[in-house]
């Protein structure tokens, strides 16, 4: 039987990441992955896939509607959809080779099969051969998978996750969609930007529920443009595969039946934690009421070895957190003292354009009777926006009304994704609304847009709005 300082469950972002800072801490690693790839949902059925078909759809769309804006003429330009998707395949095969490497790079061992809990310091691995490994700590990291509607499982065909919209074998005329959060606006653009006809249904009354609601406005304002229809304040109440077509029954808000069918229906309603037959009544562990593993404030279990990040326990389901917390996790284990503000951890929707949000967002301040300042600046003002004819979308700042510390940035336009990180490096070094718009920003980004919105929130200054 091997012994390790550290063991580890689950090799996706959180998992990885925890085993490598463990590892540069000077601890004896084993990593357990079910699967024959290493890198989890995020790397092979997720994050990386999702975003290869986001680029490849938006370079098919630019070619289409906007190239001859710039004076590029492109004549009989199609869709070659298996290529397209063997590109995306090929690029989930060299970020998991590249996790691989950085295994062997850093001498962790790698044991294949499904991982479970035998007791508080043995983890039984079930692949080719059983074995057990014995570790001094244990970190859970297993992820999550689709949610299911109870009335209409996914029977992969016509009724499909995420997982199935990503390995199509042809490009389908129609596309249902069961959800408006990130995963279906992901996955619907991608379609939609192919000439699929796609139609978003949503229980509530807005896409992107967490978000703020301007980034919520301003989104669906510019998909639909794009060609995406919404039906919101929607409870869909049944899902039939009807062979070649599927049919989704539901009712409106004013509780009309109405029906929709398509090609296909992609159920985006949300992820649930891969916490089953992991051995947790082993050694006591129980979970929430959402199947989600309890945690302290140290990301430890009840049994105080054990841990566990990610998706597995309370907090948004995204990679970066689960990174974060993987790091954090090793960083207590080797003694020392870390932090992860889980206030200020940024969301993004890989549209086009993007959509960004990190800390409170105007509701949640309203709700908290905080008093708060509102900056915006419109990406229609932007010199850059307009030299690259990404002018939809709009910058929010909300600041302190007292101090002016920014209290949350919200922003739907080009490059969100990127721009969203200096708001988060802002506000964890607590800066105010004034710090950042007397930071010189080159010109012409769409950063500048960010500066604007602050210099709105500080005094209303905002130079070209």
């Amino acid at each position: 039987m091997s012994t390790y300082d550290v063991i580890v469950i689950g090799s996706g972002p959180g998992g990885y990441t925890s085993a490598i800072r463990n590892a540069q801490l000077g601890k004896t690693v084993a990593i357990v992955e079910k699967y024959s790839t290493l890198g989890g949902t995020c790397l092979n059925v997720g994050c990386i896939p999702s975003k290869a078909l986001l680029d490849s759809s938006e370079h098919y769309y630019q070619a289409v509607k906007k190239f001859d804006n710039h004076g590029i003429a492109v004549d009989g330009v199609s869709v070659d959809f298996p290529k397209m998707i063997g590109r995306k395949d090929q690029v989930v095969s060299q970020i998991t080779q590249g996790v691989k490497y950085l295994m062997d790079k850093n001498k962790i061992q790698i044991f294949e099969g499904h991982g479970s809990l035998k007791d508080a310091n043995t983890v039984i691995v079930k692949g080719e051969k059983e074995v057990e490994l014995k570790g001094t700590n244990i970190i859970l990291a297993t992820g999550s998978k689709p949610t299911e509607l109870p009335f209409a499982k996914f029977d992969k065909k016509r009724i499909i996750s995420s997982t199935e919209a990503l390995t199509l074998k042809e490009l389908p005329k129609s596309m249902i969609v069961i959800g408006g959060g990130v995963i279906g606006l992901e996955m619907g653009s991608v379609y939609s930007r192919l000439g699929v006809e796609v139609q978003v249904v949503e229980f509530l009354d807005k896409i992107t529920p967490t978000m703020d609601e301007m980034v919520s406005k301003e989104l669906m304002k510019t998909l639909k443009k794009q060609g995406i229809k919404f039906s919101l304040s929607t409870k869909v109440t049944a899902i039939t595969n009807k062979g070649e077509s599927v049919t989704v029954e539901a009712e409106n808000k004013k509780g009309e039946a109405v029906s929709f069918e398509a090609d296909y229906c992609l159920v985006a309603v949300g992820r649930s934690p891969y916490s089953e037959a992991l051995g947790l009544d082993n050694v006591g562990i129980e979970l929430d009421e959402r199947k989600r593993v309890p945690v302290n404030t140290n990301l430890q279990t009840k049994v105080s070895n054990i841990y566990a990040i990610g998706d597995l326990i309370e907090g948004p389901m995204l990679a970066h957190k689960a990174e974060e917390e993987g790091v954090y996790v090793a960083e207590f284990i080797d003694g020392q003292k870390p932090q992860v503000d889980h206030h200020l951890i940024p969301g993004v929707v890989y549209t086009w354009p993007e959509a960004a949000s990190v800390g409170s967002t105007e509701q949640e301040l309203k709700e908290a009777g905080k008093e708060y300042k509102v900056g915006k600046f419109s990406m229609k003002a932007l010199g850059r926006a307009r030299a690259s004819e990404d002018t939809d979308g709009m910058v929010k700042v909300l600041a302190d009304k007292t101090t002016d510390e920014v209290l949350g940035v919200h922003l739907v336009s080009a490059r969100a994704a990127d721009i969203i990180s200096e708001a988060a490096v802002a506000m964890t070094y607590r800066a105010s609304a004034e710090d950042i718009g007397r930071i010189c920003h080159a010109h012409p980004t769409f950063a500048e847009a960010f500066k604007e919105a602050a210099l709105d929130a500080s005094d209303k200054r905002a130079i070209n709005a």
